[in-house]
């Protein structure tokens, strides 16, 4: 604890610190709110400083989940052949990946970025919280009285639902958890994969499990954002729209927007030994004879 503290809180918390007291004697800061530009600046230089492990992570999932996706057809019929034997399900999955070059923990490997950045995250609540305790005046930022609030403390009325409670602030301090909501929306669906043109039966568990997290997880963190200081919102929300950024770059839109030809976005397979040919017609094609047309030439 005391070195998760020392290598990773404390250095936050005094950056943090110390661009929010320097930004205090930029007039422009300080219209805006110095202390909301510093979280927009710290947020920044972290996000910059993960994204070669976000990368990684993008790029070893997209191809894992390629790979995988050429062999579930594969795989669909060695869970029939051997439904009854378990082990041997395994052995021959395992030979099958082994053939294809296929590495079947590969999702669990792109996984690590997030393992990594776990400290950060809590070490980035616990500054906003005790930033939120120690500070002596309010913080406001554009439209938000005080960024040290949560929403939770400036509720016009609370709504008591199934398991939890949600409160409806004011719009000042709704706008950040909206924002994180809408902006984890976003990067949710460019994560989703497009469904197959044929899938199996685990591919159609896997596309609902995906369909059910691209709704659940902005619901989370809206939610989330909703009993935290409002610069933890903030702080989310600016961090959403630099990965939205970095994945447009690395993956393009995914399953967030449809192709401009109508139809949904679909990963598709080029065939060994090219397509057709690249004139557009196709040889051996002929059109076929109209009506009637052998019987005049024949009365000629």
């Amino acid at each position: 604890m005391h070195l998760w503290s020392a290598a990773v809180k404390e250095p936050i918390a005094w950056f943090l610190n110390f661009l929010y007291v320097n930004l205090q004697t930029v007039p422009l800061a300080e219209t805006i709110g110095a202390y909301g530009v510093a979280i927009i600046i710290l947020t920044i230089i972290i996000r910059a400083l993960l994204s070669p492990l976000t990368y990684f992570q993008l790029t070893t999932q997209r191809k894992t989940m390629a790979e995988q996706r050429k062999l579930a057809p594969q795989v669909a019929d060695l869970r029939k052949k051997f439904k009854k034997e378990p082990q041997k399900l395994n052995t021959e999955m395992m030979k099958l990946y082994q053939e294809h070059g296929v590495n079947p923990l590969g999702g669990l490997v792109g996984c690590l970025p997030l393992v990594v950045q776990i400290p950060i995250l809590t070490a980035l609540y616990y500054v906003f919280q005790g930033f939120a305790k120690s500070a002596h005046s309010a913080a406001p930022f554009l439209f938000v009285p005080n960024l040290n609030d949560s929403a939770a403390q400036h509720a016009i009325f609370v709504m008591h639902l199934v398991g939890f409670t949600l409160p409806v602030p004011i719009f000042g301090y709704a706008i950040f958890p909206l924002l994180a909501a809408i902006t984890t929306f976003i990067q949710s669906k460019m994560l989703q994969q497009p469904p197959p043109l044929n899938p199996t039966e685990q591919e159609l568990q896997t596309q609902s499990m995906q369909r059910t997290m691209v709704w659940l997880s902005p619901v989370m963190i809206g939610l989330f954002a909703l009993q935290v200081p409002a610069g933890l919102g903030l702080y989310w929300f600016v961090g959403n729209v630099v990965s939205i950024i970095l994945q447009y770059f690395v993956i393009g839109w995914g399953s967030l927007l449809p192709r401009r030809d109508g139809g949904g976005p679909v990963l598709a397979v080029a065939p060994k030994g090219g397509g057709g040919p690249k004139n557009g017609s196709k040889p051996g094609l002929k059109p076929s004879p109209q009506p009637g047309a052998g019987s005049r030439r024949r009365r000629k």
